[in-house]
């Protein structure tokens, strides 16, 4: 399952987002979106957890999530391949 995560403060790695949604099951990959020219975090990553009930289970879990005092919007897309490609 693809879950795109937006409303993240600068001080969250792809670690802490790792390990925030390994708590419910197999994450593939984490990857933040970065400014291209600072490399400063956008707010924003996609995470793909393999096994669709526990992507669902950290949807669920995980939405409106208070995160450095700033609220998560988790949800669930359809990632078609080079959809995010520049």
């Amino acid at each position: 399952m693809n879950i795109h995560v937006a409303g993240l403060s600068a001080n969250i790695s792809e670690e802490d987002l790792r390990t925030l949604f390994a708590a419910y099951g197999e994450v593939s990959f984490v990857v933040l979106v970065r400014d291209p020219v600072n490399g400063r975090s956008r707010g924003q990553a996609f995470v793909e957890m393999p096994v669709h009930v526990q992507g669902e289970q950290a949807v669920y879990a995980l939405n409106k999530m208070l995160i450095d005092g700033r609220p998560l919007s988790v949800r669930a897309i359809e990632y078609k391949p080079g959809e995010f490609n520049n």
